[in-house]
């Protein structure tokens, strides 16, 4: 394997996050604007998450973590379910190996116990495929909830047997789905809504957070320095009193 390129750390390049997490929304309204069907929609951002992947490797961002399937969105239309489990094997098929020589490490979090066993085994091997890579972590969030990572941690704490005066902030944290990456330091959310949906509520509470109407598929370079703009702007105070106070940003309407 052809060495890999060494990341312009966070901390060597200024106010850059060493932590971006996305809720990739919008995929189907794109779709529906083009008069094809939302599974269509999904491929296509598919295809703009791996462009994604390689901007924030780029710009020195560590881990980049995705909401790609909620656990509540097993309640979409059966053909749409159907169609994003096949899309999730195509993708590892046809982007792994390129992720791989990237440098990127693929780590995939949520329940995976109603999932199929095709399915698992393409996301082990995506893993273990990547587990040596150093580059960039992207960590994709699949039958995920921000409320069954709590209630995992604190099934897994209980049946350690750990007595109630010993569990902690720092004890519930090291049990977290991703407990392996810091938290988040920007959040962003494409498609113009503008809410959390679950995803990392114990790990966004000092996020910075950052809202566009751009639709996933359209996302790039130029979205994502804007967010990243924001962000350094920010004055992050983690609950201390200074001077300025941080503001929430909602991006200018750039569907298109």
């Amino acid at each position: 394997m052809p060495p890999q390129p060494h990341p312009v750390r966070a901390s060597e390049s200024g106010n850059v996050p060493r932590h971006v997490a996305i809720v990739m929304d919008g995929n189907g309204r794109w779709a529906r604007k083009r008069f094809m069907p939302r599974v269509y929609g999904h491929k296509v951002g598919v295809e703009a998450l791996v462009r994604v992947v390689q901007s924030c490797a780029d710009r020195g961002i560590e881990h980049l973590s995705v909401f790609a399937f909620s656990s509540e969105n097993w309640k979409r239309p059966s053909d749409e379910v159907s169609g994003l489990m096949g899309l999730v094997l195509v993708a590892v098929s046809k982007y792994l190996a390129k992720l791989a020589g990237d440098g990127v490490r693929i780590r995939i979090v949520g329940d995976r116990s109603v999932v199929s066993d095709k399915l698992r085994a393409a996301w082990r091997e995506a893993e273990e495929s990547t587990a040596h890579n150093t580059r960039i972590t992207l960590s994709v969030a699949f039958n995920y909830g921000g409320r069954w990572d709590v209630v995992q941690a604190c099934r897994r704490i209980v049946e350690a047997g750990t007595p109630p005066e010993r569990i902690d902030e720092a004890l519930l944290a090291s049990h977290m789905a991703m407990s392996y990456a810091p938290d988040p330091d920007l959040f962003i959310r494409t498609g113009g809504e503008v809410r959390i949906s679950n995803f990392m509520l114990w790990q966004t509470a000092y996020s910075e957070l950052y809202f566009t109407h751009c639709l996933w598929p359209d996302f790039g370079d130029t979205e994502l320095d804007a967010a990243l703009a924001a962000y350094a702007r920010r004055d992050r105070r983690f609950g201390e009193v200074r001077d300025s106070a941080p503001v929430l940003a909602v991006a200018p309407h750039a569907e298109g």
